[in-house]
């Protein structure tokens, strides 16, 4: 939020500096995120206080040589006026008329001055220098508010109050400065300037001056013309409407207009623009209706009916029934009429009731909503505004009338309107106040600084809170939570005010006491115990071990959402997008974010999408959990689901960068990703204990590059039937079981084209992370052999259907520990060696640990290794 300082001195004292404000308000939980200073020293542009004055234009001339430009005689101190050259539309009107009755207030800058360029790009600094225009010398200039940095604006020259001082520096009349505030969502209070004086107040102990707006009403009395029914009394517990007449539609004046493009907001009208001002100010949204437009005058309060529809004033015609056709969870709550709906409640109004340049009746209404339902309804219609922030936050209950009040008063004075008498306010619910009884000790227990009752009091009375300092007798129950309050009899009996809505617990006190007394007045303290020695996690280590490996390999880490959608699970695998899969969220933020995934393939995709639009490669893994809802889960779902942590690898892009010394490469492919797969793998020690083995049959994946990831586990009673085989053959081995703990390959055309990624090779992975960390072998350290290696290579000639990784496996069943490395380096299919087979070409590296290997040892690894290839697979040695 953003919040002049003039605006904010007018509701409190403030005597110290902008700098030292900004960090009361920060320290005191109202972070400033910047000071803007508009016209005064230490801002962009400052304004010269001898260049750039409040002028009187006496009298508007024609040019004598040019129909576009006319010349001004300005009065701005000095004894003679001065001719000004200008060409603003805003001052023909005034053409010819002689001396004005009533000068118009400008802004002069003389020759010399420093002022932003009106007519270029952005905002260009430019030093005011005197020439002649058609004749006539122009060396000074009254200013738009875009030349002086107010605002873009650059249609006409700025205008200023009648009762701006001739002659004053500008920067002393008008000059600003802007705090710039994050408002949290607990600090709701501050979203406006009567809010922000409070903290103020409370933070520098500054006197508040907290007005009590009154309007005159003239005009006959409201009750009877005007009617008011809330059907949804837990939905809007407060409704107040008033009337009035004979108002004229025209531009709010400039000191209004300049205040809301201070804070952000752009002028419209009077009308429009007095509502938002008092919602700045007071924090409590208000809307105008066309009176006429309203059916008998009869505002009401209800939700949405099935089948109605509504247009809203951005022009959009809004189905207002629940469905995936409005995106809405439930019925909305509405403002209508006893005709249908005029305006969705709290967020937007409708385009059939708005105030235009012809309304002359206005029926303003201000009411309290309920919180969820508001922010429910504009995250479906996805129609953020500043009335919705403030709603869905909470509102003051008490608040109404005083903004009624204050914008009723200023659509007199500045529309000529005449209010009805009176302001009906419907209120089935009003505000309950919490009460609360904070002893001392509890200050001390949880904040950790000593502080008595009456001092506790005067710090809560300073942020508007109710205080009374009470004895602990009699209270009950109160010691069970105030452990350790010892003898002390006194306590603080605090009644929480409306505007608090935050506060209703004791802790909630202790922190405003903590935030007012001030955070860097507490204490440090150090723990009396030594530190804990952490325990272990293994499991946590090696989940951070596969970062930093898959990190090693070039790839960058991501966070995608948890919550996905059915139409993205449709993309990457329509037959799964079943919504009875899928635990779904009672209170989801978005319709895209509606569903907790089972697979992190869809929104991995969807961050590769977005980032290919940027640039060209993008490399990238998460780990995380997928969410699968437990098959006996209760009728209500009461059961908690399985909530298994997943790796998701997405890869697409060329090769290599782009570069002048080197030909635009190959795209990435299956083998890349399989590469990192495999360094994974083995940095796990897991090497030799998984195959890949040829996927089929999944929609994901393109047909022949897609490939299942299996690890090898001995069955739970391996050992026993091991032994049981060794004492009856003299022989055993351990029964393997294969299990499937991922997949990886190209994604199919179809799924590339649904995330409008055509042309381009996505490969993919999805692996168990839980089962790849079980199965993760400890490093086992190997010592550097002193021997020499002895390097063999081996043709086989295989059938087609035989995989290599399995000629692999062989080969290193065959060879044991005397096998140092084993690459494949040349595939060959061709009429030499037949029909449905193919020629493997191996390179096999041998060393011992503790010897040189002979000739003939090697031979015999060799030969061992070829009768079993001949055994066990059927392949046969290309000489």
């Amino acid at each position: 939020m953003k919040a002049p300082l003039s605006w904010l001195k007018e509701f409190v004292d403030i005597a110290i500096s902008a700098e030292e404000l900004a960090h009361r308000l920060t320290m005191g939980g109202l972070e400033v995120a910047a000071i803007h200073s508009i016209g005064l020293e230490g801002s962009e542009l400052p304004w010269d206080p001898d260049k750039i004055l409040v002028a009187n234009v006496l009298e508007v001339k024609p040019h004598p040589n040019a129909d576009r430009l006319v010349l001004a005689d300005v009065d701005y101190g000095d004894p003679t006026p001065h001719t000004v050259v200008t060409g603003a539309p805003n001052l023909f009107p005034y053409k010819g008329q002689g001396r004005l009755e009533h000068p118009l207030k400008a802004v002069f800058a003389m020759q010399g001055a420093r002022l932003y360029d009106g007519h270029a790009e952005g905002k260009v600094i430019t030093t005011l220098k005197g020439r002649p225009v058609r004749g006539v010398m122009s060396d000074a200039m009254l200013c738009s508010e875009k030349e002086l940095g107010i605002s873009d604006e650059h249609e006409g020259i700025i205008f200023l109050e009648d009762d701006a001082p001739v002659g004053q520096p500008l920067r002393d009349f008008l000059g600003e400065v802007v705090f710039e505030i994050d408002i949290t969502p607990n600090n709701a209070r501050c979203l406006s300037i009567i809010g922000l004086a409070r903290e103020i107040a409370a933070l520098t102990g500054a006197p508040l001056h907290l007005p009590d707006p009154q309007a005159q009403m003239d005009g006959p009395p409201v009750q009877g013309q005007v009617t008011v029914t809330i059907e949804n009394p837990e939905l809007c517990p407060r409704f107040t409407a008033a009337l009035v007449e004979d108002i004229t539609i025209g531009p709010s004046p400039h000191w209004m207009q300049r205040r809301l493009r201070h804070i952000g907001m752009r002028p419209v009208n009077n009308i429009v623009d007095i509502s938002n001002y008092v919602m700045m100010e007071w924090g409590e949204p208000t809307h105008a209706f066309d009176a006429d437009k309203v059916r008998d005058q009869h505002l009401i309060a209800r939700v949405a009916r099935p089948g109605e529809r509504l247009t809203t004033l951005d022009g959009k015609e809004r189905d207002l029934t629940p469905g995936p056709e409005s995106g809405l969870a439930h019925f909305p709550l509405l403002v209508a009429d006893p005709s249908g709906p005029l305006g969705i409640a709290g967020v937007m109004g409708g385009e059939d009731s708005e105030v235009r340049e012809t309304t002359t009746r206005v029926l303003l209404e201000a009411a309290i909503w309920e919180p969820s339902q508001i922010r429910r309804t504009a995250q479906a219609f996805k129609l953020p505004s500043e009335a919705s922030r403030r709603f869905e936050r909470g509102v003051d209950y008490e608040i109404p009338l005083a903004a009624q009040r204050r914008a009723l008063d200023l659509m007199r004075t500045l529309a000529g309107g005449v209010i009805y008498e009176g302001i009906i306010d419907v209120y089935p619910r009003p505000w309950q106040s919490v009460k609360l009884d904070l002893p001392p000790c509890e200050i001390t227990r949880i904040v950790g600084i000593q502080l008595s009752a009456p001092q506790i009091a005067d710090i809560l009375r300073s942020a508007g809170f109710v205080c009374e300092i009470r004895g602990s007798s009699g209270l009950g129950d109160f010691s069970g939570y105030a452990i350790g309050c010892g003898n002390d009899s006194l306590l603080v009996h605090v009644t929480v005010p409306s505007f608090r809505q935050d506060v209703t617990l004791l802790a909630d006190l202790c922190e405003e006491v903590a935030r007012l007394h001030g955070y860097e007045y507490i204490p440090a303290t150090q723990m009396t115990d030594e530190i804990p020695v952490a325990d272990a996690h293994p499991d946590l280590v090696l989940e951070q071990r596969t970062r930093d490996i898959l990190v090693g390999c070039g790839l960058n880490e991501v966070i995608t959402p948890s919550l996905t959608s059915m139409e993205a699970v449709a993309l990457t695998q329509p037959s799964k997008a079943v919504a009875a899969r899928y635990l779904k969220l009672s209170n989801p933020i978005s319709p895209e974010r509606e569903y907790l995934r089972r697979s992190m393939l869809p929104t991995l995709l969807e961050a590769l999408a977005a980032n290919l639009r940027e640039r060209d490669q993008a490399l990238m893994f998460e780990t995380g959990r997928v969410y699968l809802p437990q098959p006996d889960a209760g009728a209500h779902g009461e059961w908690l689901p399985d909530e298994p942590r997943r790796l998701g690898i997405a890869i697409a892009g060329p090769r290599t960068t782009l570069s002048w010394s080197e030909p635009a490469g190959e795209s990435l492919d299956f083998f890349d990703l399989k590469g990192i797969v495999e360094t994974l793998l083995e940095r796990f020690g897991l090497d030799d204990q998984t195959a890949f083995v040829p996927l089929a049959d999944d929609e994901r994946f393109h047909p022949g590059r897609a490939a299942t990831l299996l690890i090898n586990r001995a069955s739970p009673d391996a050992d026993a039937r091991a032994e049981r085989a060794k004492r009856e053959s003299g022989k055993g081995r351990a029964e393997i079981l294969s299990e499937p703990v991922g997949v990886l390959g190209e994604i199919h055309p179809l799924v590339g084209e649904r995330f409008d990624l055509e042309g381009v090779r996505v490969v993919v992975a999805e692996i168990d992370l839980d089962a790849l960390i079980e199965a993760a072998q400890l490093p086992r350290y190997t010592p550097i052999s002193r021997y020499p290696a002895t390097v063999q290579d081996l043709a086989v000639v295989i059938a087609d259907d035989v995989s290599a990784d399995r000629v692999a496996a062989a080969i290193r069943r065959g060879a044991g520990d005397l096998l140092e490395s084993l690459t494949l380096f040349d595939v060959y299919t061709g009429p030499q060696i037949g029909t449905g087979k193919r020629s493997l070409a191996y390179r096999l590296a041998f060393r011992a640990s503790d010897r040189t290997l002979s000739d003939e040892a090697v031979a015999k690894v060799r030969t061992k290794i070829i009768k079993l290839l001949e055994r066990e697979i059927g392949a046969s040695i290309r000489s």
